[in-house]
């Protein structure tokens, strides 16, 4: 299946991290909700994410390190809802500038804010418009 994603993430406590070509950046103890994309199958590039021994290729590779994933969203959709979602989430929550988004003209594609995961699932369900496929539903191995 392709299509984009968004992990929801926890960091319990503020971090400073060096995120490759970013430089450090800090970051604050809350939820963050990161949205890419997976032309090329969404269960490889999840399956990616969820492994803590793998190369930093991706600047989200560096924040996996600390942060832990609590929800996988994927739907299956064009690349272009990788963009529009980012422009979406900007208008709804705090952007880390530049995050995720070296291949496109978008300011980040990592979001910050202290809402519950909950909240931020109906928000972009409700965005996207279509039933989300979850981690506990996605074929990973």
């Amino acid at each position: 299946m392709k299509g984009i994603y968004f992990l929801l993430l926890k960091l319990k406590e503020p971090l400073n991290k060096n995120v490759g070509a970013l430089g450090e950046i800090g970051f604050e103890r809350g939820n963050y909700t990161y949205v890419g994309s997976a032309q090329n199958g969404l269960e490889g590039r999840i399956s990616r994410h969820l492994k803590s021994d793998k190369s930093k290729h991706w600047h989200i590779d560096h924040l996996l390190e600390d942060a832990e994933i609590k929800e996988v969203l994927a739907f299956e959709m064009d690349k272009e809802m990788e963009c529009e979602s980012a422009s979406f989430l900007e208008k709804e929550f705090n952007k880390i500038e530049d995050f995720g988004c070296s291949d496109c003209n978008c300011n980040s594609h990592l979001f910050f804010t202290r809402k519950n995961f909950e909240e931020i699932i109906r928000k972009i369900t409700a965005k996207i418009g279509k039933e989300a496929t979850r981690l506990k539903d996605l074929d990973i191995q």
